[in-house]
């Protein structure tokens, strides 16, 4: 009579390491291909991507660290050099100052994003693609202000908030919810050992 003895395969700490490399790696990867795919957006559509009236569609992308939070580097590194490159080629109207400002807009949105991931609205992450929402109808908002209307910046600051809030509405909820629902429906983040 035999008895059969169930095998464990036990992974060396050598194996382990290589295996979180990787993980690493790979997450380094996504972070890059969001900021590329950001840049890439915004920059074939620059014309509606600068200005007070904009609608920055790859803004669409700051509701993917609903998903994983790798990328929230990726979109802040894309904006960080959209708006870079919008600065040193005059497309940019608010310059060199947006580099930063508007770069730590999308980067606290992207964090508020994430963080309130797990409230629903009839199953869909509402109050996380409101933050891209709200940070940048305020922050770019009083920037256009301040460099538009230097002697009306209160009036300045609200036709400009709404302005750039509608264009975030647009990009968020019009093509964000989409594309983090269809995303979460395949699965991806799973897949890829992302959660």
């Amino acid at each position: 009579m035999s008895v059969a003895i169930p095998l464990t395969i036990k992974k060396t700490r050598k194996e382990e390491n290589h295996i979180m490399k990787n993980k690493t790696l790979f997450r380094l990867c996504l972070s890059a291909v969001i900021a590329a795919l950001y840049a890439a957006v915004s920059l074939a559509l620059a014309p509606i991507s600068f200005g007070a009236v904009q609608v920055r569609v790859a803004e669409a992308l700051t509701l993917l660290p609903v998903l994983f939070p790798e990328a929230i580097a990726g979109v802040t590194l894309g904006c960080f050099l959209t708006n870079l490159i919008g600065a040193m080629t005059g497309m940019n109207i608010l310059g060199f100052a947006d580099v930063l400002i508007g770069t730590l807009a999308t980067f606290a949105a992207a964090v508020m994003t994430w963080k309130l991931r797990r409230i629903r609205v009839a199953g869909l992450p509402l109050c996380s693609a409101l933050m891209p929402v709200l940070f940048n109808a305020v922050i770019i908002g009083g920037e256009l202000a301040f460099v538009l209307f230097p002697d009306q910046l209160l009036t300045g600051f609200v036709i400009n908030a709404l302005q750039v809030g509608l264009g975030e509405l647009l990009a968020c909820l019009i093509l964000g919810l989409p594309l983090v629902q269809v995303l979460n429906r395949t699965e991806l983040a799973r897949r890829f050992g992302l959660r």
